[in-house]
This record gives structure tokens, C-alpha cells and sequence, in this order.
């Protein structure tokens, strides 16, 4: 009972916010944002609603803003599961954790009883102490000796002053030949604590479809194996592998960024919402950032699996147990689909652990995880590209990012990039990996990604 009033005073904080125009579909969704984020803040990141209404429900997108202030939540710390009520007539909106996948959203209008048919993981992780073990398998002796003038290159990026108006950083970390030489937390934040890495999560598929490459499951230049797409003549059904990473599917988008609400906010699942588009443009002609793409993706690594249980724990086996990423947690929607656009909750360390085994082209303590040049193809440039690289700004690779002539980077440089200020990037030729995480603001200014590496990198003297 305490948990539940505490709840519903910060949800009349702060006080004075105005909500947004009556409008049903909107306090759904808003609904379901707060759900989500206090369950998986609460579950995954361990963190109390004071700081998750602090950092993850403010800044965000503005037409959910003000009704995310007002809208009553209801926690059940028994129960592991988040209610917001949204209208008197509907039950409310639900978001319930699981161990390891964290938490599901159900659809509008589903009630408590859907919980019980949400997905489960089988497999156990590996058995010991992860702190125990030596980094990057686990965190023990992770870190050198660092230049003196990292450590104060570092500390400046904690200045409200460098951050967005609005924003905040939360992590960084800098690596050099495997090694922790800085590493820093904004406080209530430590090596421990995941936050929601937005579409940094895209680099993760890019793994786990990797790792499935390298088994002989998928084929990344053959069609996309959407069971969706298999009736005859859907055009559809054409869309390789390769084109959904590199965002040129063709599909249509609701706009360029492709905001997929209605998976992420509203309980659709992604085989209802992301396989219905149609096809506007010839698939490898256009690059447009989407969402669905990358959900196809995944969707697709899922199918070849055989859409149960063995699905549902393959990244867990395949990739993020193996190189370490312990406290990471890909959350699915509730017929069990990873939302592996966005939805992915880890920490700092976790991300750099990612990072190097693309460093080591693929490669952990000499077993051969992703197919030999996995990392040139995700780090090559796609045949489209966005209207940005032709004047030397970004370009995108397979769901990395690529950061262009003007960010005055080493050759090669390729990056992970999630909303809000999520950073990863590899610079190969100087054997070195800069993580930034942050609550920036979801619109409007941003985190200046590549003035953060280049500065990191001249206090490393590379």
C-alpha cells in the first residue's frame, strides 16, 4: 500500500501541469510510456520512482509530456507490474517485468489476466559472481593507468554547461586497448545500473543477426524470412536481409525517424504492427531511418529460430552471456517478440563489452562469434544514405552509424547512437572505445556526439 499512495503523489507532480487536449488515443499512449518506463526503471534498473520521474519521464516527447505528469500509476512491488489508469471506462494500462526479459506492455484494453501468457526465459546464466571474474567477462581489474588529462576531459562532460538545456550525463567510459583508463558516474548511477539504450539497441541486433549468420540460420543477402510477407506476389517478400539493416526496405514510414508508438507505447505487438506496411519505394533505393526496419529484422532472426522458446533465449546464449553483458535486458512485446529497435535496458560497461567484440572483429578469447568481416559490413557504408553524408555529415552503415568527413574522426570510426544521448563509438585504428549515456532531451538540442570522441580522443594523446 505504501509504494501505491507514493506512487500516485508523484504522479500529480509537478505541480501546476497542464495536460494535453482530451484526446483518448493520446492518454493510451501516455499511459503506456509511464507504465513501461517506471516498471522497467523500477525492475531492471533498480532505481526509485523519485528517479525514474526525474530522468526517464521528463524531457520526453511533448505531446505525452504534461499527461505523463498527472496520470495516477499504481506499482505492485509484489507483483512487478506498473498500472496507469487512463480512462474510466477501460482497465488500466499495464506493464509487467519478467527475470531477464524485463517488462512486457499489454495491449490497450487488456487486463492482469494477459500476464500470465506473457513469454518467459528458460535458460539459467552461467553460474558464479560476474564481479568476480576478470574484466571484460566479468568487472574485476577493468581498469589502467589513465593519461592526467583524460580524467579532467571526462569530468567536463558532467558540467551542465556541455549538456543540452534540459539534459544530463549519466556515464563514460573510455577504453584502450581493452583496458578502462576513465570512468565516471552522475550520481545514482554506477557500473550497475541500466538505463534504456533507445536505438543503441539496434547495434545489438546487428549481433544477434551476426551470430545467427555465423551459425547458418540467416543469410543476410537473401530475403528477409517474414512469415508475414509469404503469400503469393507480396512484393514484400523480396526486402533482403541486407536492406532492413541498412534501412532501405522501401516500407513506409510515418516520416522520416519512423516513431513507432503504438509497439513501444500502446501494446501492439511487432508481428500485428511493424509487418502490415506497404511498399512505397524499390527496396536498396532509398535509406530512410525506421524503426520497422529494424524490427523486421529481428522478427526475421525469430522465424528462422522457429518463433518459440529457442527464440526467446538465443541472445541470451549466443551473444550476451558469452562476451559477459550480464546486466543486460532485451524486453519483448507480450506475444514475444524482442523490440530489439529500442527496448533494450544495460549498463555502460555492458555497451563497451559490445563494442569490443566488434574491436576484435567478431572474435571473444578465441571463439569466432560473428561471421570473419562482420564488422567491415556493418561499418561499410550503405549503398543508400541519408541526405546527410553527402555533405560529409552522418552516414549510416548496418544499423551502426558512420560519422562523416565533418566529425573530424579517425578513418574507419563507426558508432552506436540511441535517443536521448546514448553513444558507443569504435575508433578501430586507435584500439579505442568512448561510451556516453545520458538523459538528454527527446527533442530540440542535442549532445554534441562528435565533439565528445574527438575531444576524449586528444586527451588520450590519439
Amino acid at each position: 500500500m505504501r509504494a501505491v499512495l507514493f506512487s500516485a503523489l508523484i504522479a500529480l507532480a509537478p505541480l501546476g501541469a497542464r495536460a494535453a487536449p482530451e484526446d483518448a488515443h493520446a492518454r493510451a499512449l501516455a499511459a503506456g510510456y509511464k507504465a513501461a518506463f517506471l516498471c522497467s526503471g523500477l525492475f531492471n534498473a533498480h532505481q526509485t520512482a523519485e528517479q525514474i520521474a526525474a530522468d526517464d519521464l521528463e524531457g520526453i516527447y511533448p505531446e505525452y509530456q504534461a499527461l505523463v505528469r498527472i496520470l495516477p500509476a499504481k506499482i505492485d512491488t509484489a507483483a512487478r507490474t506498473v498500472s496507469v489508469a487512463f480512462d474510466a471506462k477501460l482497465p488500466p494500462r499495464i506493464s509487467a517485468w519478467r527475470p531477464g526479459l524485463g517488462c512486457s506492455e499489454l495491449p490497450i484494453g487488456a487486463g492482469p489476466q494477459v500476464i500470465a501468457r506473457l513469454p518467459r526465459l528458460a535458460v539459467k546464466p552461467p553460474p558464479g559472481d560476474p564481479d568476480a571474474r576478470a574484466w571484460p567477462d566479468g568487472d574485476r581489474d577493468a581498469t589502467a593507468p589513465a593519461p592526467p588529462a583524460l580524467a579532467a576531459a571526462v569530468a567536463r562532460l558532467f558540467d551542465a554547461a556541455v549538456t543540452p538545456a534540459g539534459g544530463t550525463t549519466t556515464a563514460v567510459l573510455v577504453i584502450k586497448d581493452g583496458a578502462i583508463l576513465a570512468e565516471r558516474y552522475r550520481a545514482g548511477f554506477d557500473l550497475h545500473t541500466p538505463q534504456r539504450t533507445w536505438s543503441a539497441a539496434k547495434s545489438l541486433t546487428a549481433t544477434v543477426i551476426g551470430r545467427a549468420n555465423q551459425l547458418g540460420l540467416v543469410k543476410v543477402d537473401a530475403p528477409a524470412n517474414i512469415p508475414e510477407w509469404r503469400a503469393p506476389g507480396d512484393p514484400r517478400g523480396k526486402i533482403t536481409l541486407a536492406e532492413l539493416m541498412h534501412m532501405a526496405s522501401g516500407l513506409w514510414t510515418n516520416g522520416p525517424g519512423n516513431r513507432t508508438d503504438e509497439i513501444y507505447l500502446g501494446g501492439a505487438s511487432v508481428t500485428q504492427a511493424a509487418t502490415m506496411m506497404p511498399l512505397e519505394a524499390e527496396p536498396g533505393t532509398r535509406w530512410r531511418y525506421s524503426n520497422d526496419d529494424t524490427l523486421l529484422a529481428s522478427r526475421s532472426v525469430r522465424a528462422a529460430l522457429g518463433d518459440g522458446q529457442r527464440a526467446i533465449d538465443f541472445p541470451f546464449v549466443q551473444v550476451l552471456w558469452p562476451i559477459g553483458m550480464r546486466h543486460t535486458t532485451p524486453e519483448t512485446d507480450w506475444q514475444g517478440n524482442f523490440i530489439l529497435s529500442s527496448q533494450v535496458w544495460t549498463t555502460a560497461r555492458d555497451l563497451a563489452r559490445l563494442a569490443l567484440l566488434y574491436e576484435n572483429d567478431g572474435v571473444w578469447h578465441g571463439r569466432r562469434l560473428l561471421p570473419v568481416g562482420w564488422s567491415k559490413f556493418v561499418a561499410a557504408p550503405a549503398p543508400a544514405q541519408p541526405d546527410t553524408a553527402a555533405n560529409g555529415g552522418p552516414g549510416y552503415g548496418a544499423f551502426f552509424w558512420l560519422p562523416g568527413a565533418k566529425a573530424g574522426l579517425p578513418e574507419g570510426t563507426y558508432y552506436m547512437n540511441g535517443n536521448r544521448g546514448q553513444f558507443v563509438f569504435i575508433v578501430p585504428s586507435k584500439h579505442v572505445i568512448l561510451v556516453r549515456r545520458g538523459f538528454d532531451p527527446a527533442v530540440g538540442a542535442r549532445f554534441d556526439e562528435a565533439r565528445f570522441a574527438r575531444e576524449m580522443l586528444a586527451a588520450l594523446g590519439s
